[in-house]
């Protein structure tokens, strides 16, 4: 016995303790979706390669072979959403984010010139950006789509002749994750008898998360902005990056800071 963990070296325990965490995590990922059942599935086909070959069935055994042979392809086909969604939580990394940073910066101007373009064409839209507070209840009630955003994208969901041009999108980091989405409506809003039904929706996500709503008008072509419950309208082009712009820049500054702090503070603990 001391013989045997006397040859254990530290690079087993480190590699043994790094195939337990991603082991972990995937377990965590998968469950209560789909791939757990899938996953239940391939351990029912192990059982049934150790049987066959137990019982000498040779039939089954050659096909359980043959199919084990093509598993890698399988799983990554069978798998795709959980893989995809695992590479994007690792891209939501605090090492990754200063990556990621100006393709933020360039998925708020699209959305300036999505709202810009929308307002000279007196499209009626409903933009709302996720910032710290999650808002995957109102996503789940949507489409998901997880596309790049980009200007044409807004304007082909707003266009009156899309099937979910009236609902809200959700837009996350440089994605679109829903469109269609239908937001709270809260008919005590002191909003004025000008502003319609998208605009006391706009308030109302805001009111309840930290997210930014930019709402543009069928009736009037203005583009407007909601924060904390606030309303600012009508916005010109140079207003509303600029103002997105110092939002979004000022939310990682925060964080950095914020952990700088928490570090110190553990620092001046010790």
């Amino acid at each position: 016995m001391f013989d045997l963990l006397r040859q254990i070296r530290w690079q087993d325990i480190v590699d043994i303790a790094l195939v337990s965490i991603i082991l972990y995590r995937m377990l965590l990922i998968i469950k209560g979706t789909i791939a757990a059942k899938m996953l239940v599935g391939f351990g029912f086909l192990l059982l049934a390669l150790v049987l066959s070959k137990y019982l000498q069935l040779y039939t089954i055994d050659w096909l359980i072979q043959s199919f084990w042979s093509q598993l890698v392809i399988a799983v990554i086909v069978l798998f795709q959403p959980e893989i995809r969604r695992t590479l994007a939580q690792m891209g939501e990394s605090p090492l990754l984010q200063s990556f990621t940073s100006a393709e933020e910066l360039k998925s708020l101007d699209e959305i300036v010139k999505a709202a810009v373009a929308l307002a000279n064409r007196k499209i009626g839209a409903l933009i709302v950006i996720e910032r710290e507070v999650s808002l995957r209840e109102y996503v789940e009630i949507g489409t998901p789509l997880d596309a790049k955003v980009t200007k044409e994208l807004l304007l082909s969901i707003f266009h009156p002749s899309a099937p979910i041009h009236d609902g809200a999108i959700v837009i996350k980091g440089n994605r679109v994750v829903a469109a269609g989405c239908f937001l709270p409506i809260r008919l005590g809003t002191r909003v004025g008898k000008a502003f319609g039904t998208r605009h006391r929706a706009g308030i109302a996500i805001t009111e309840e998360t930290d997210a930014v709503a930019i709402i543009v008008s069928e009736e009037t072509g203005h583009v407007s902005m909601a924060i904390d419950g606030k309303l600012n309208s009508p916005l010109d082009m140079g207003t509303l990056r600029d103002v997105l712009t110092e939002l979004f820049t000022e939310q990682k500054k925060s964080k950095a800071v914020s952990k700088k702090s928490r570090a110190l503070g553990n620092k001046n603990g010790d």
